[in-house]
């Protein structure tokens, strides 16, 4: 039964309307053999105007990543995001190549070399090995929280809620053209890195930069760009940067995760401003709910970190429809996102849908590129 947002708690009396902004990493593959293909560059070559300007260069040659501008509301950020995913498809087709957003490299990627950059080879020497797996594509979003300090403490309220988040996004059951048996494989492959996982807690914006200036010299990280956690305030943007996602199939789905992670962080706001303190769970603990989330997706159980008990998926998403219902009423994304997350539990979550194909096609892995190809750039 879908949850009453109505009865939820009261709407702020000096509600703020934040903006937000997304990050997509897509897989350039191989129409034919569904291969990673090493043409980024070329790729990046055939984009023009805006399109260009919002692209960047990635840690695989068979990856682009594209970044909306920042946007006041979901209708522009979709507009944004079908603009910049169509331009890059037809750059894409233009060297022969398909856009396709999924979590992780599905047949297998032979050119792993990184690009000619000081940082990609530093990083290359570094950890070796981890640093040439397969391709990986997330989708990141920003929220515009320009108070750093506010920033780190959002970060701390966010962590019992980021695993059903990850759970919403699963993309990337496939590896080497077989199912990994975890609805997010990508979460399994960036493991290895050092400097990912759960956001740890801090006290203070002080203690979040001591901390990352302690990992930088011990080694873990080669510097304050390396802070891939779940959640941070942003390296680059004064943001909040929820990076726990697979790139999701299409725009609809992004929509509806940058909708929720906006809500989420409007929720958390609210919560430091009450003077509510952040749930302190076990780092282990947290760590499990992420690994089942990316294990079950929505669509076995998840770790209920107020509990720490396992619960039925869609009962926690539900949850947190009820937690974010008033944030998602002042910014005016209630009906919608009500509406993409009914809309999610019928069809599943990319990995569920790459799942359903694999299953009517006798485990044909060129169909379901050639589904996610088209979902890619459906409007």
């Amino acid at each position: 039964m879908r949850p009453r947002p109505a009865t939820a708690t009261s709407t702020p009396a000096t509600p703020t309307t934040l903006t937000l902004g997304v990050e997509e990493e897509f897989l350039l593959l191989d129409p034919v053999t569904g291969e990673s293909m090493p043409v980024a560059d070329r790729v990046r070559d055939a984009l023009s105007g805006t399109a260009r300007e919002q692209s960047r260069q990635e840690f695989r040659h068979s990856m682009v990543e594209m970044v909306t501008p920042v946007s006041p509301d979901l209708a522009a950020l979709r507009d944004h995001l079908v603009a910049l995913r169509r331009a890059a498809a037809r750059a894409a087709d233009a060297v022969g190549a398909r856009l396709v957003a999924v979590g992780a490299t599905p047949v297998c990627e032979a050119h792993r070399t990184v690009p000619d950059e000081q940082r990609y080879h530093d990083m290359s020497r570094r950890f070796g090995p981890v640093a040439h797996d397969p391709a990986v594509c997330g989708c990141h979003v920003h929220i515009g929280v320009p108070d750093r300090e506010l920033a780190v403490q959002v970060c701390n309220h966010l962590r019992p809620w980021l695993p059903v988040v990850q759970a919403l996004t699963t993309n990337s059951p496939l590896h080497d053209g077989r199912d990994t048996g975890h609805a997010s494989w990508r979460s399994m492959q960036l493991e290895r890195w050092p400097s990912i996982g759960p956001t740890p807690h801090f006290d203070s914006a002080a203690d979040y930069d001591a901390t990352v200036d302690a990992l930088i010299t011990a080694g873990i990280m080669l510097d304050a760009a390396m802070v891939y956690w779940y959640a941070r305030p942003s390296a680059t943007y004064p943001t909040v940067e929820v990076r726990v996602g697979d790139v999701c199939p299409t725009v609809d789905d992004t929509v509806l995760v940058a909708g929720l992670v906006r809500a989420l962080v409007a929720t958390m706001i609210d919560e430091v401003r009450a003077g509510t303190p952040a749930p302190r769970g076990r780092d282990c603990l947290v760590a499990a709910a992420h690994w089942r989330a990316a294990h079950d997706g929505v669509d076995g159980e998840l770790v209920d970190l107020r509990t720490g008990r396992p619960r039925p998926a869609w009962d926690l998403v539900d949850d947190l429809i009820v937690t974010v219902a008033p944030a998602l009423r002042r910014h005016g994304d209630l009906d919608l996102v009500l509406r993409e997350v009914d809309r999610l539990r019928r069809t599943g979550t990319g990995a569920t849908r790459q799942r359903r194909i694999m299953a009517d096609t006798g485990g044909d892995v060129r169909a379901v590129l050639a589904h996610l190809a088209a979902q890619t750039v459906a409007a």
